[in-house]
């Protein structure tokens, strides 16, 4: 027997009707323009390299504070909050996955966007929850009114990111909190992975909400996608409910490097709002120079931009562009399969990608 072909019969029954996520493709193609996986184009702030450095000399020999306690308190320093009601883990979508185990294995469906962050999907194969997709309006918007369900209908709970993926459109705050009254009893979950770059944070909602949860990364705005960091925040019940998940899964999840660079990225606001202005400036010239080419661009508040062409094909852009060594992200999905996603780069990158495009558009 060929133990290749018999390895399957050694998984558990579950694994086999999974469908993983599959992450932005991490080319290996020389002097890359790589604008297809939403990171940041500029380095973390000097006070977080610094610390991690320190960490590194140190104290490598022994464990991390299982609780991240450092971390948290500056995390609850930065938004108002105390730090019983900060949770954090390995990345956000460890964040997700403690979040999706922990509330929404309840009686009904997980309420979740046609055209969202696709790895919700995954986390429901996973942990055997039911989905709902509830669709985006005709201009690809979130349109609160049709999470509502009659009186007496079950629902697991609701997840939303803001702004969205891969549209980059935010939902105003005041819908937020709509979809909360709609649900109150429970848990709706807003990503809020990109909100830093424009969008309407529901931080401020946390202490009128028991069945709000807000989960954010150091990955896009903090510059830290390498390192790994994601956090939640809410009431401090359904934070111990995550604690209770993360210390039967992984007591540790947060190594002193991690712990370190975090804490001293979140303090240094000084270099976040420069970069994130800088982001935020750079996007509005693109989509300026895309709209120019004949491209219908969504409105953004996120670090990417989400576009159409209504003469080209988007999956033959996507081509031309990679052959010119210009990578950006084609969703072969229903409703969105014209659309490409451009990550937002340095001003260099952005004039090597528009000059890219030409050359494609004019082909």
């Amino acid at each position: 027997m060929n133990p290749v072909n018999a390895s399957p019969s050694f998984w558990s029954p579950v694994v086999a009707g999974l469908v993983p996520y599959v992450p932005g493709e991490q080319p290996a193609i020389s002097n890359l323009v790589k604008l297809n996986t939403n990171e940041n184009p500029y380095p973390p702030s000097p006070r977080a390299l610094s610390a991690i450095r320190a960490a590194a000399e140190q104290g490598l020999q022994l464990y991390p504070d299982p609780e991240s306690t450092t971390l948290r308190r500056a995390i609850a320093a930065r938004h108002g909050l105390d730090a019983t009601q900060v949770f954090v883990g390995n990345g956000s979508d460890e964040v997700l996955a403690h979040a999706f185990f922990a509330f929404f294995q309840q009686r009904g469906p997980l309420l979740v966007p046609d055209i969202t962050y696709s790895f919700y999907q995954v986390y429901c194969g996973l942990y055997g929850i039911t989905q709902e997709v509830v669709p985006l309006d005709a201009t690809l918007r979130v349109d609160v009114e049709t999470f509502a369900r009659p009186k007496g209908q079950d629902v697991a709970g609701v997840v939303v990111a803001n702004p969205n993926a891969p549209t980059g459109i935010g939902i105003p705050l005041v819908q937020i909190e709509r979809l909360l009254q709609l649900h109150p009893q429970r848990v709706v979950l807003v990503d809020e992975a990109y909100v830093d770059f424009g969008g309407e944070t529901a931080m401020g909602l946390i202490s009128q909400y028991p069945n709000l949860l807000v989960v954010h990364t150091l990955s896009k705005s903090r510059s830290l996608a390498g390192l790994r960091v994601g956090f939640a925040c809410g009431q401090a019940h359904l934070i111990d409910a995550l604690n209770r998940v993360k210390n039967s899964f992984n007591s540790y999840p947060l190594d002193r490097l991690a712990q370190a660079g975090a804490t001293a990225a979140i303090e240094d606001g000084g270099y976040f709002e420069s970069t994130r202005q800088t982001v935020i400036h750079t996007r509005e010239g693109l989509v300026l120079q895309l709209e120019d080419m004949g491209f219908e661009v969504l409105p953004s508040q996120a670090n990417f931009v989400f576009v159409r062409h209504a003469g080209h094909d988007a999956a033959g852009i996507a081509a031309g562009l990679r052959a010119q060594s210009v990578q950006v992200r084609h969703f072969r999905l229903p409703r969105i399969d014209q659309f490409l996603r451009i990550s937002i780069g340095t001003p260099s990158q952005c004039e090597a990608l528009v000059n890219a495009l030409r050359g494609v558009l004019a082909s």
